[in-house]
């Protein structure tokens, strides 16, 4: 299953594209960090990054699009700025017929490291290593783009298993990787549990 995660921002947005494995193994296809001058007007920053996003899609037809989820900050610049990224993102995906899912820092890193306060360096380290890859891909944007793709694989079962609908996750239940389960199990004081 092809997944393309994007880590919005308006100077840099992270890009990666993963193929996994029903086994849940996953490969690096590609990854990149688009970027735009703060110099230039806000909608010529979000045309030269929607042109990206758009050869990106295009070139790699992905069948998932993992988008993270914008969440309160003191810097309102910010926060503004990524949302403006991830609504054409949206629009973008919509316009191909892409299912896109919105996944928090936090599921993301619980997803990656088993732990959902973990740095970016944690973060980076387990994408290099569920990737095979001998170094962390830099900048962190890259990283964080390719941890949302694989994220979407494990938590939503697009990897095998149960599928995503327009309506939500089949079932409504989503994948947790295994070391999670086991995590949270041994907190509880038994195996897995429920959430």
């Amino acid at each position: 299953m092809r997944v393309l995660g994007i880590d919005p921002g308006l100077t840099r947005c992270g890009v990666g594209v993963v193929d996994v494995a029903p086994n849940r193994t996953a490969t690096l296809v590609d990854v990149t960090v688009l970027r735009s001058s703060p110099d230039l007007p806000l909608e010529q920053r979000l045309l030269l990054l929607s042109r990206g996003l758009e050869e990106m899609m295009d070139r790699h037809k992905p069948a998932f699009v993992a988008i993270e989820r914008v969440f309160a900050q003191h810097n309102v610049r910010t926060v503004m700025g990524t949302a403006q990224i991830s609504g054409v993102a949206l629009l973008l995906a919509a316009q191909r017929g892409l299912t896109v899912t919105l996944h928090t820092p936090s599921e993301v890193k619980a997803a990656i490291t088993g732990y959902g306060s973990a740095d970016k360096a944690q973060v980076g380290a387990m994408v290099a290593r569920v990737l095979g890859l001998s170094e962390v891909p830099k900048p962190a944007d890259a990283a964080d783009a390719l941890a949302l793709a694989i994220c979407h694989a494990w938590r939503t079962g697009a990897s095998g298993g149960t599928l995503p609908t327009a309506a939500g996750a089949v079932g409504g239940a989503l994948t947790p990787c295994p070391g999670c389960v086991a995590r949270r199990g041994a907190r509880r004081g038994g195996v897995g549990g429920a959430p």
